[in-house]
């Protein structure tokens, strides 16, 4: 049985993956750090405190934690505002799901970036309930965003499916005891732990039916 059906942002429904990397990579270069080889695989999740302080601290950029959060989300915000990458037909695979359950978003990025990405695709009032990480004492893999945004739909965390793309956002959907549908980026697979946690793997969000998301609950 499912009662709701959550999603994350990033890599899920919009294609913003790539954006961060290389806003983030030219903003490490810009001022001193050193990106490594795992920094794009260990960022994704992470709410935007810990990212922000990840780049200030182990890869040595010469900028306070609160500094390098204000500059990238600036940066990101900035991009938005010129075109937020919409992953295939995520809006119309939103609306066919919002037609049966009611939906939550579950969100790494910034409050202010989910506002703008779900205005830009016309998505604002598809989802009765969104948060942040920056909102939750643990970013991803953490469950705390997934518990935290089925207490505010009112729904039992069990009873709820999760739509994500990454490692450490299936892990957490997980960790909350959700039914995780996985959809991972092409340049983003997913871990072998991560994978197996997944009760669907899904190539494009474009397969995402109520039907498989029915199906998934039931395995």
């Amino acid at each position: 049985m499912v009662d709701a059906v959550i999603f994350d942002l990033d890599g899920v429904l919009v294609d913003s993956e790539p954006v961060w990397e290389e806003v983030r990579r030219a903003y490490v270069a810009a001022h001193g750090g050193t990106w490594q080889p795992d920094t794009q695989r260990r960022l994704m999740g992470m709410s935007t405190g810990e990212w922000a302080a990840y780049l200030s601290g182990e890869l040595g950029v010469d900028r306070g934690p609160e500094q390098v959060a204000a500059e990238v989300v600036a940066e990101m915000t900035r991009r938005y505002a010129q075109r937020v990458p919409l992953i295939d037909d995520a809006d119309a695979v939103v609306r066919r799901l919002a037609a049966r359950w009611p939906l939550g978003l579950a969100s790494s990025s910034p409050t202010r970036l989910i506002a703008a990405a779900l205005a830009a695709a016309g998505l604002a009032d598809a989802f009765a309930a969104t948060l942040s990480t920056e909102e939750t004492a643990r970013g991803k893999p953490a469950p705390d965003v997934w518990l935290a945004v089925a207490d505010r739909l009112g729904v039992d965390p069990t009873r709820c499916v999760a739509i994500e793309d990454s490692s450490n956002g299936v892990r957490s959907a997980a960790a909350a005891g959700m039914t995780v549908v996985a959809v991972p980026h092409g340049s983003y697979p997913l871990d072998p732990d991560a994978q197996e946690l997944a009760a669907v793997l899904l190539t494009s969000v474009d397969a995402l039916t109520p039907e498989v998301v029915e199906r998934a609950a039931c395995s």
